[in-house]
């Protein structure tokens, strides 16, 4: 006899059982990735189609010139997570102590040697490097390893080219590549150029005069054109999003910005707190598009929350030069909330590289908003790492974005750093301004409030566009003011 149990109706709701877009960013991303093992020796087949065909075996190489071996290890496992990113499987990594980089090898003659065995005992194709490379340097290299030489910063490049998905962020890293390619553009070969024409041309005669230009050089300038058009374009579209922010200061929305480094977990707190369902992945430079949302204080005020691209140590100056008008959301912003990663060993490096670039950013702006900050992953971080780090940061607020432990509290305090509204007002609104009653709910902070027989009754504090706005049925003067409000 067989007895069938039912199984109880689950009470999750239908609306949180279907997938966000996050989740088709992450399913798309995973079925791109390259495959170990496959291998193609076709001659006619550009780079680009090479590397998808074929895993990159690396083998990394750093210059330790400052800071303790700690901070030198770090840097390289670093580097070893940006290049797994990247879709390349390292296999060996060395580290040489100098004052500071060789400027015609970067490691030194004598590690050159000591890395070309390791890489030809590993087998390895790719060898990358821990620091940005001068063309010199990156040219001594390949000639004297006979395999490709990139460096860290076509590294991160690499990373953001694979991850941008809107038309702005796409603008962005081509400009930031173009801008590192431009200096490193090389000829191979006579068969690339194209002779001078007239005497210069050393009395060839017929078939030797030309155009004047080399092929090199003509490849410059189509960079330097592309270049010109990618800013005007991005500089269009910084307008658009100065358009956006301009609306929402005049209505008196506050603006938050998440910054961090990157993994930090910024995306999945931004999901936390707003439910937005953006992509959340365990990798490096997940997220490259800022994303925003609005959400609400427990009192009702409405402020935005801004997801922005991650930092790391020695973030290319081309990348920030290039994503300078994104993130210039952070420094228009009234608070930020700075993500930390408890688990990572060396938080404080992160704490500081983040201040860097914000320091970067900020140069133009004047001052920087009010910072918060926010030490994720407390659940994958020890007890010992927790108790040093919040004697080290008392005033951070300690949350858990994949559990929600903390998540209320920092409601809470983000609550309390936002800029409160300026001008008191005692309204009496008629029932058909219905509008404006929202609007003081929505973007003031109501301290009473009583239904009339003419209609609701609010003391309130609002901004002074609003205050404007609802001025012919104010039932006090709004002179009572704190600030500069007026």
């Amino acid at each position: 006899m067989t007895t069938t149990m039912t199984e109880p109706a689950l009470s999750v709701p239908a609306e949180e059982l279907r997938p966000t877009r996050g989740d088709y960013e992450l399913e798309e991303r995973s079925s791109l990735r390259r495959v170990a093992g496959l291998s193609t020796e076709l001659a006619d087949i550009t780079e680009v189609e090479y590397r998808q065909l074929r895993l990159e075996r690396v083998v990394l190489v750093g210059v330790w010139t400052e800071g303790s071996s700690e901070q030198a290890s770090a840097s390289l496992t670093e580097l070893a997570r940006l290049a797994e990113t990247a879709g390349s499987q390292v296999l060996d990594g060395l580290v040489q102590r100098r004052s500071r980089p060789d400027p015609a090898t970067y490691v030194g003659s004598g590690k050159v040697d000591e890395l070309r065995d390791a890489v030809h005992a590993a087998g390895a194709d790719t060898v990358i490097a821990d620091g940005e490379l001068s063309p010199g340097q990156l040219r001594q290299l390949e000639d004297k390893l006979k395999v490709k030489v990139i460096d860290r910063t076509a590294l991160i490049l690499d990373i953001f080219a694979q991850h941008a998905r809107s038309k702005d962020g796409k603008a962005q890293v081509e400009l930031a590549q173009l801008s590192y390619l431009l200096p490193r553009l090389r000829g191979w070969g006579e068969a690339l150029s194209r002779q001078v024409g007239g005497r210069a041309a050393g009395g060839v005669g017929i078939g030797g005069r030309g155009p004047g230009e080399t092929k090199i050089e003509l490849d410059r300038r189509r960079i330097r054109n592309r270049m010109a058009k990618l800013r005007r374009e991005i500089s269009g579209m910084k307008r658009v999003r100065e358009t956006q922010r301009g609306v929402r200061k005049r209505q008196d929305v506050p603006s938050v910005a998440i910054v961090g480094y990157t993994n930090a977990g910024k995306s999945s707190l931004l999901n936390a707190l707003t439910g937005a369902g953006v992509l959340v992945e365990n990798a490096l430079f997940a997220t490259l598009d800022p994303t925003t949302r609005r959400t609400s204080t427990a009192d009702g005020r409405t402020y935005t929350l801004t997801d922005t691209v991650g930092f790391v140590r020695h973030l290319p100056h081309q990348l920030v030069e290039a994503f300078r008008s994104t993130l210039e959301e952070t420094a228009d912003a009234d608070l930020l909330v700075h993500v930390v990663d408890a688990s990572d060993p060396l938080p404080e490096d992160q704490i500081k590289a983040v201040r860097q670039v914000l320091v970067e950013i900020g140069e133009e702006s004047g001052a920087m908003p009010r910072e918060l900050l926010v030490v994720n992953k407390t659940d994958a971080a020890g007890d010992l790492q927790l108790a040093r780090l919040r004697h080290l940061l008392p005033g951070a607020v300690f949350v858990s974005a994949h559990t929600g432990n903390g998540v209320a509290k920092l409601r809470e305090r983000i609550a309390e750093l936002l800029p409160t509204p300026e001008v008191e007002v005692d309204l009496l609104l008629p029932y058909v301004q219905g509008s404006l009653v929202a609007r003081v709910h929505t973007e003031g902070e109501v301290l009473s409030e009583e239904h009339t027989p003419e209609g609701p009754r609010l003391r309130a504090r609002v901004g002074a566009e609003l205050a404007t706005a609802v001025l012919p049925y104010a039932q006090v003067t709004p002179a009572a003011q704190n600030g500069t409000g007026s």
